[in-house]
C-alpha cells in the first residue's frame, strides 16, 4: 500500500476556524484566560447525536473556538498553519471557507476581515508551496440579506487565482431557514463568476439536496452524501456534474451515520459521482485530510481507487487548468510508483 500523506489531492471542504490547529486554540485560550471544554482537551473527537440538540453541542463548541480569534494575526496565523498541515499530507490546493461576519468587529468591518484573510491566502501559497484559494460562506443563522452582502463583498474579489475568491457557499444547520430565501444572494455571486458552494445532504435527506440543486445551482455540493439514498436523485446529480465534498468523519461525529463503514461512499461511486474528500472541521473532529482517504482505504477502496479519488478532487477543484494537469500527472507518478516503500537511514560509522 502507498503512502497516502503522499497522494497529491485537493482539499475542497475545510472550515475557516475548524481549521485551527488544538495548539493554537490553546494558546489563544491561555493568552485569553478562557477555560477550554473538555472536548477540546480530552483527547477523544466530538460525538453528537443527528438532532438539534446535537447541533447545538456542535456549535457552541465551534463558537467557542471563534470568539478566540480577535486579532488579525491570528487570521493570518489560522490560514498559514492550516495551508502548511495540508502540504504535509500531499495537497496541491486548500479551497478553505470563511464567513468573515464574526471577525469583522476585531479588524474594522467585512471588507478588512476578508482582505486579511486573501492577503493570508496568497502569503500561504508562497509559504507551504500550494495554492490556497478562499470560498466566502453565509450562514443559514443569518437573514438572507445578510448573504446578499456578503456574495456583493466577495464579487470584487472574485478570481481564479490562489488570493482571490472562487466561490460562494452557504453553511451551519441545513435546517434552519428555506433554501430558496438565499438564491438572490447565489445569483448575485453566480453573475461574478463565482462558483456556487452550499452545504446540502448531510443532517437532511434527499428532498433537501433538491431543494439546493433547484434553488441554488451547486456546482459543487458540500456533503451530498444523503443523496444516496435516492438512486435517480443521486444520478441526476451526476448527470448535472455537480461534485461532492464528502467528509466521512464529519458524518460520523455529527450523528448522520454510526460508523465511517456506514458512510455511502461505495455507493456514490458506483453511480459515478466526483467525490472530494475534506475534513470539514479537523480541530474539533481530530481527523485531518489523509486520515479521510484512511477511511476510504478501510472501506475496500485499493490504492488505484484512491487514486481516483484524488484525481476527483483535483477535477473538482477551481484550479487553473495548467495546475490540474501537473497535479493529475503526479497522481499518475505515484500510482506508479512501488508500494510498501520505507524511508532506510544510513548508519553512520562516527565515534
Amino acid at each position: 500500500m502507498r503512502d497516502l500523506s503522499r497522494l497529491p489531492k485537493a482539499h475542497l471542504h475545510l472550515h475557516f476556524t475548524g481549521a485551527m490547529r488544538l495548539e493554537t486554540l490553546v494558546d489563544l485560550a491561555q493568552a485569553s484566560r478562557t477555560r477550554l471544554p473538555s472536548s477540546f482537551i480530552d483527547g477523544d473527537p466530538l460525538r453528537v447525536p443527528a438532532d438539534h440538540r446535537g447541533w447545538f453541542r456542535f456549535q457552541r463548541a465551534y463558537d467557542t473556538a471563534r470568539h478566540l480569534v480577535t486579532t488579525e494575526e491570528t487570521m493570518r496565523r489560522i490560514v498559514l498553519e492550516a495551508a502548511l498541515d495540508d502540504a504535509a499530507e500531499g495537497s496541491r490546493r486548500l479551497e478553505i471557507q470563511v464567513d468573515p461576519t464574526s471577525y469583522a468587529p476585531f479588524v474594522g468591518g467585512l471588507t478588512p476581515a476578508l482582505e486579511i484573510v486573501l492577503d493570508a491566502a496568497s502569503q500561504a501559497t508562497i509559504l507551504s508551496g500550494i495554492e490556497v484559494a478562499v470560498v466566502v460562506a453565509a450562514s443559514r443563522m443569518r437573514h438572507p440579506l445578510d448573504a446578499r452582502t456578503l456574495a456583493r463583498l466577495a464579487a470584487r474579489y472574485a478570481g481564479d487565482a490562489p488570493g482571490t475568491v472562487i466561490g460562494f457557499g452557504l453553511s451551519n444547520d441545513e435546517r434552519a431557514g428555506r433554501t430558496s430565501a438565499w438564491e438572490p444572494a447565489f445569483a448575485i455571486a453566480r453573475r461574478a463568476g463565482l462558483a456556487s458552494l452550499p452545504h446540502g445532504g448531510e443532517l437532511l435527506g434527499p428532498e433537501h439536496v433538491r431543494d439546493v440543486v433547484t434553488a441554488l445551482g451547486p456546482t459543487r455540493l458540500g456533503h451530498g452524501v444523503r443523496a444516496s439514498e435516492d438512486p435517480a436523485l443521486l444520478d441526476s446529480v451526476v448527470a448535472a456534474g455537480i461534485s461532492l465534498e464528502v467528509c466521512p468523519t464529519s458524518n460520523v461525529c455529527l450523528g448522520v451515520y454510526r460508523t465511517a463503514e456506514d458512510v455511502p461512499l461505495a455507493t456514490l461511486l458506483e453511480h459515478g459521482a466526483q467525490v472530494a474528500l475534506s475534513a470539514d472541521d479537523p480541530l474539533l473532529f481530530q481527523s485531518r485530510l489523509t486520515d479521510q482517504y484512511e477511511i476510504a482505504r478501510r472501506l475496500g477502496l485499493s490504492d488505484t481507487a484512491l487514486a481516483e479519488l484524488a484525481r476527483g478532487s483535483i477535477r473538482a477543484c477551481l484550479a487553473s487548468p495548467a495546475s490540474k494537469r501537473r497535479w493529475l500527472a503526479e497522481i499518475d507518478a505515484w500510482l506508479a510508483g512501488p508500494a510498501d516503500q520505507e524511508t532506510v537511514v544510513p548508519v553512520s560509522s562516527g565515534s
